[in-house]
């Protein structure tokens, strides 16, 4: 099938609706930068899936990797720049994640990612309803805790609950599979409740932050210092929508060089596939990233949003099966 995904008026829409967003970071003095789509690392994420390439043999320097990735954000490329001393910037492009295709997934996506110095993450997440405000027309932004929203929805502290505790409650609510019970690390069962019992019921009337995520699920992320369980990573959500996600970042090399140690150990624990170390992004924060906070936003989803359509591939030139 040649024909588009999306209509020729909600493409025009689309194109008023990146307009309008680099009018809002062109009226606040952020600059708009590019970064490689190509990178010879990737994220240890063990959630996130890159799509890689081989360079030709004849091209290739003796000092460099074959083995190329379609980045599944710039936010290492970013941090490069922030310790350059670019100051605040924001990148409007594509990203890429070798995962499943669904109403709210294309592999290949709009990413609108963005770093603010001398702002932590409250401070961000002002902005970002601002951002929201102007685009969906939507309500004030409300925020909780995760633990809070736990507390509030499932009547569980995620902080101190057992992988025993999540497996009651997930065959309380008739939800068990033979890998849920099975699966012995906390994290992921607390993000399969999330995904399954608290995505559903926030963020219905008006965008909804939380915040304080466990440590464990925020490699990029500054700890909070008056609780070091959890760190200073939030979400976005906005009907049935998870829209952003943002950190207070972490500029510690050694930290974030043992993170993503840790995530490729898990990596290997799980039979998967360990992802080459982005060693030049380490290499920026040992020179000397400035304090900041920063989030990725996807640009699909927020058009979905504002036009009320029910499938990403209806604000899309060409989705995936029509490539």
């Amino acid at each position: 099938m040649w024909q588009p995904s999306a209509s020729i008026e909600t493409l025009k829409a689309r194109a008023e609706f990146i307009s309008r967003i680099r009018q809002f970071f062109a009226e606040r003095g952020v600059m708009e930068v590019e970064t490689p789509l190509l990178s010879q690392a990737t994220v240890t994420d063990i959630h996130l899936q890159s799509f890689k390439t081989e360079l030709a043999a004849n091209v290739s320097s003796n000092n460099q990797n074959n083995t190329l990735y379609l980045q599944t954000s710039p936010e290492f490329a970013m941090k490069r720049l922030l310790a350059a001393g670019s100051g605040a910037i924001y990148q409007l492009g594509k990203a890429f994640r070798n995962e499943e295709q669904g109403r709210h997934h294309n592999p290949e996506f709009t990413m609108l990612e963005w770093y603010r110095p001398g702002f932590d993450h409250h401070q961000l997440m002002t902005e970002i309803d601002a951002l929201m405000q102007i685009l969906l027309a939507c309500e004030p932004a409300q925020k909780i805790t995760y633990q809070q929203i736990f507390i509030d929805t499932v009547n569980l502290d995620p902080l101190t609950a057992t992988t025993g505790q999540l497996r009651e409650l997930i065959l309380d609510r008739g939800m068990m599979s033979d890998w849920l019970q099975q699966e012995q690390d906390k994290d992921t069962l607390l993000q399969f409740v999330f995904a399954s019992l608290i995505e559903p019921v926030i963020g219905q009337h008006a965008p909804c932050f939380v915040y304080h995520f466990p440590a464990s699920q925020a490699a990029l992320a500054r700890l909070e210092p008056e609780d070091n369980r959890v760190a200073r990573r939030f979400e976005l959500y906005y009907r049935n929508m998870e829209l952003a996600n943002g950190f207070d970042e972490l500029t510690s090399a050694g930290e974030q060089q043992h993170r993503f140690e840790l995530d490729n150990n898990l990596r290997r624990d799980r039979g998967l596939t360990e992802q080459p170390i982005d060693s030049r992004l380490i290499a920026a924060l040992q020179h000397g990233m400035p304090d900041c906070s920063g989030v990725a936003m996807g640009v699909d989803r927020l058009l979905m949003l504002k036009l009320d359509k029910p499938k990403i591939s209806d604000v899309l030139s060409f989705d995936l099966s029509r490539c």
